[in-house]
C-alpha cells in the first residue's frame, strides 16, 4: 500500500496519518472502501499493532474513517472531515512563509501571485 520512511523526522505514526489522508483527500481510497486490518497493515509495514490502532483512532477522530462493530474500518465521506484549527493554522503559515520567499527574490506582488496560482493548479493535476 505505501511505505515508511525511518529516516523522516515525523514519527511513524504521524506518518501513517498523514498517508492514509493523502490517499483518502486523493481519492485513492473511496468513500465506503475497506481499510485495511490492524493486523494485516501491522504485518505489511513492519510496525507494531498498537501504533496502527493509534493511527486509525487519530483518523476516526478527525472524519477520516470509521469503525463498523464485528465489519471492519471504512472510509468515511469527505463532507465530515473538518481541518484541525492548529494545523490549519501552521498550513497557513507555511504559505505565508512561501509567498515571502518569493517577494524577497525580487518579484513583485503580482508575478509572485502568479507563481503561487501555476504552483497550486500544477499539484492540483496530479490528483
Amino acid at each position: 500500500m505505501f511505505e515508511l520512511d525511518l529516516k523522516n523526522h515525523k514519527s511513524i505514526y504521524e506518518q501513517i496519518v498523514d498517508k492514509f489522508k493523502e490517499l483518502i483527500m486523493t481519492d485513492e481510497l473511496k468513500c465506503e472502501d475497506k481499510m485495511p486490518s490492524v493486523r494485516e497493515l501491522s504485518k505489511n509495514l513492519g510496525v507494531n499493532p498498537n501504533t496502527i490502532q493509534k493511527a486509525y483512532r487519530e483518523l476516526e477522530r478527525q472524519g477520516y474513517i470509521y469503525t463498523a462493530t464485528g465489519v471492519g474500518t471504512f472510509v468515511a465521506d469527505k463532507t465530515g472531515i473538518y481541518p484541525d484549527e492548529e494545523a490549519l493554522e501552521k498550513a497557513k503559515e507555511v504559505i505565508r512563509g512561501g509567498f515571502k520567499e518569493l517577494l524577497y527574490l525580487g518579484l513583485d506582488y503580482e508575478e509572485a501571485c502568479k507563481i503561487a496560482e501555476e504552483t497550486i493548479r500544477e499539484r492540483g493535476n496530479d490528483r
